[in-house]
């Protein structure tokens, strides 16, 4: 099959969540394309098992431009800090909000930390992100993009997720409303909605994915890699989906048929 090659030279990508995971594999594909990233998490250090280097170091060690802004994205003044420090690049051209947690409760089990903790970095973060990030291109009248990871659990429910779906089903329509309030801006806000992928958003879960992958004759509704879904973030971002804007893509290996 053919490929794509995406090219984001003189761009800079904000993906916030980007240490391990998803956001690892975004970040360092929009460093492959030629875009500076900036790293927004928590902590530097990688979760994957397979990874030693933080993203921005692996960024600049292919010759790329990242920087590292630790980030709590539940505190909207400290995705201020990360909108400042990308203004040192020229600000931002495309903001990933991917931050993400889990806690695994059954519905009659989530207490209200539980609901703030993962509504607190998953939605409050995403809706800031689109809002400060939104901001930073009006004032400096850049017709930008933002990709928004959502989740197959925003239609689809699953046991364990009532509040972390809640969540995603907000980024849904968080990113139709805002979609259809920036369009004249000339700012397009579109998201991912990934199925399971073999991450450590949950403790174990990334190896448990992998022997469900090793087990599988192929899709539908096999496990997926984060770098399985990089592609369809960097389409959202591009020109190339100019016309696309308001929208949600599956990126789940079938597990929706």
């Amino acid at each position: 099959m053919g490929s794509i090659n995406a090219d984001f030279a003189g761009e800079t990508v904000v993906v916030t969540g980007g240490s391990s995971g998803i956001g690892r594999a975004v970040a360092t594909g929009f460093g492959d394309a030629g875009a500076t990233v900036i790293n927004a998490d928590v902590r530097a250090a990688p979760k994957d098992v397979d990874a030693e280097t933080p993203t921005h170091e692996a960024i600049e060690e292919d010759g790329g431009t990242a920087a590292f802004v630790e980030t709590d994205v539940s505190e909207p003044s400290q995705i201020e800090s990360v909108i400042e420090a990308a203004r040192e690049f020229g600000g931002v051209d495309v903001m990933v909000n991917n931050a993400g947690v889990h806690r695994s409760r059954e519905f009659l089990d989530v207490t209200p930390e539980d609901f703030d903790f993962v509504h607190g970095v998953n939605l409050r973060g995403a809706f800031f992100g689109t809002q400060l990030a939104a901001k930073d291109m009006i004032d400096r009248g850049v017709e930008g993009a933002i990709v928004n990871t959502s989740s197959t659990t925003a239609e689809r429910a699953e046991w364990d997720h009532s509040h972390y779906a809640a969540t995603k089903g907000g980024i849904q329509m968080l990113t139709r409303s805002a979609a259809l309030e920036l369009d004249g801006h000339g700012i397009r806000v579109n998201a991912v909605a990934p199925g399971p992928i073999a991450t450590e958003i949950r403790e174990g879960w990334a190896d448990e994915a992998r022997d469900a992958i090793e087990e599988s004759d192929g899709l539908p509704s096999r496990p997926g890699i984060p770098a399985d879904l990089r592609d369809a973030y960097l389409y959202l971002a591009s020109e190339g989906a100019s016309y696309v804007t308001g929208e949600t893509v599956w990126v789940d290996g079938g597990g929706s048929l």
